[in-house]
C-alpha cells in the first residue's frame, strides 16, 4: 500500500514565509502586519495567513491586541537584559564545548565566515551581514555537538537575530561589531587557557545588549507620525 506524501499546508508555507521575513529582519520589530495585504503578497485568501499569524504567535513571533491588530513582537529595556542573560549563558557553554571538540574546525569556519562577512560589507549587503553573523553564532552550537544546548538556543535565536536586524541598519555598529568578529576568529586557542576568548564574547553581547538598549530608549522619545498611520492602518485592516 503507498502511502501518500503531503505537501506543507497553505498555512504552513504562509506561517514559514512570515516567519522569514521577521527573522530577516523584512519585517522590523512592533511593526503591523495586515492579514489583508500579506494575503494578497502571498497569493492565498486570508484564512491560511491568519491561521499562520496565530501559530506565529504561540512561537512568540508576533503579539496580537484585540481592537488594535496583529503586530512583529517587541522587547522592552528588562526583555533585553534578561535575554542578554540567557544569551551570554548559553554562548559560553557552546564556545567551551567548540573549542574542546574540535578547535581547528571553528576557526575554519568562523574565518570564513568572518571573510563572507567582510565582503558583505564592502557591497552594503546588511541583510547578508546580519544572516552571516546569526551563522558565526551558531556555529559554536554546532560543533558544541549538544543537541540539548542547541534546541535551548533555538528557543531564543529569533529574538537574539531581531536585535541584529536593528542594530545593524546602522553601518557603524557593522564596523565595530565585525571587528569583533575578526578577534573572536583569531583567538580560538589549539589548547589550554580559553578565558580570554570567552571574555571578548562576553563583551561582545554586552555591546549588542547596551547598543539596543540606547535604541530602545531613542525609540520611547519619539514615535513617528509614519509609524502611527501604520498601526492605524493595522487596526483597520
Amino acid at each position: 500500500m503507498r502511502v501518500l506524501e503531503r505537501g506543507p499546508s497553505l498555512t504552513d508555507q504562509a506561517a514559514q514565509e512570515i516567519r522569514a521575513r521577521i527573522v530577516r529582519g523584512v519585517f522590523q520589530l512592533g511593526e503591523p502586519l495586515s492579514e489583508i495585504t500579506l494575503a494578497n503578497e502571498l497569493g492565498v485568501s486570508k484564512t491560511p495567513v491568519r491561521e499562520a499569524l496565530m501559530e506565529l504567535k504561540r512561537q512568540g513571533l508576533v503579539e496580537v491586541h484585540p481592537q488594535r491588530g496583529t503586530f512583529v513582537f517587541e522587547m522592552d529595556a528588562t526583555q533585553v537584559r534578561k535575554l542578554s542573560e540567557l544569551r551570554a549563558i548559553l554562548e559560553t557553554a557552546a564556545l567551551k564545548l567548540a573549542v574542546a571538540n574540535d578547535a581547528p574546525g571553528l576557526r575554519t569556519r568562523w574565518q570564513r565566515i568572518v571573510e563572507e562577512m567582510r565582503a558583505a560589507l564592502a557591497e552594503a549587503d546588511a541583510e547578508r551581514y546580519r544572516t552571516l553573523d546569526g551563522e558565526f553564532h551558531r556555529v559554536m552550537f554546532e560543533l558544541a555537538d549538544n543537541p540539548y544546548l542547541l534546541e535551548a538556543f533555538d528557543l531564543i535565536a529569533f529574538r537574539v537575530q531581531a536585535l541584529r536586524n536593528r542594530l545593524s541598519l546602522d553601518p557603524t555598529l557593522n564596523s565595530t561589531s565585525f571587528d569583533e568578529h575578526v578577534r573572536l576568529a583569531a583567538m580560538v586557542p589549539d589548547s589550554g587557557s580559553i578565558d580570554e576568548i570567552v571574555d571578548l564574547l562576553g563583551r561582545h553581547i554586552e555591546w549588542t545588549r547596551e547598543h539596543y538598549l540606547v535604541e530602545l530608549a531613542s525609540a520611547a522619545e519619539t514615535v513617528s507620525p509614519a509609524r502611527q498611520k501604520q498601526r492605524r492602518r493595522a487596526d483597520e485592516a
